[in-house]
């Protein structure tokens, strides 16, 4: 199923910044209702030609739990890039957030 885990663990406000250029700041908010050994992780994919990238450089919050990223150098193209940001506990199932931005926008 597309929506699998429970209700309430997906990431919330979900934002992209882009520094320099080609620097990119990415952020989020645990799901309100996330058990609390949640783990996000956060992949995206610039187009449709290239490969999904996991993020190499998270920013983590006072539990240690992933809720951000930096990205170096991203190249903005004109297509939407695409966001998935999906989670892990050994309580329950968490369900995925993802979204298409356009980077030019951002």
């Amino acid at each position: 199923p597309v929506f699998a885990g429970m209700n309430g663990s997906a990431i919330e406000n979900f934002s992209c910044v882009i520094y320099n250029i080609f620097l990119m700041n990415c952020t989020w908010q645990a799901g309100r209702d996330a058990p609390a050994d949640t783990q996000y992780f956060l992949y995206w994919q610039n187009s449709r030609d290239e490969e999904k990238m996991e993020c190499e450089l998270y920013i983590k919050d006072e539990n240690c739990r992933n809720t951000g990223c930096i990205f170096q150098n991203v190249t903005i193209g004109t297509e939407k890039a695409y966001f998935l940001v999906n989670g892990s506990s050994k309580d329950s199932l968490i369900q995925f957030y993802d979204e298409y931005i356009d980077l030019y926008k951002i």
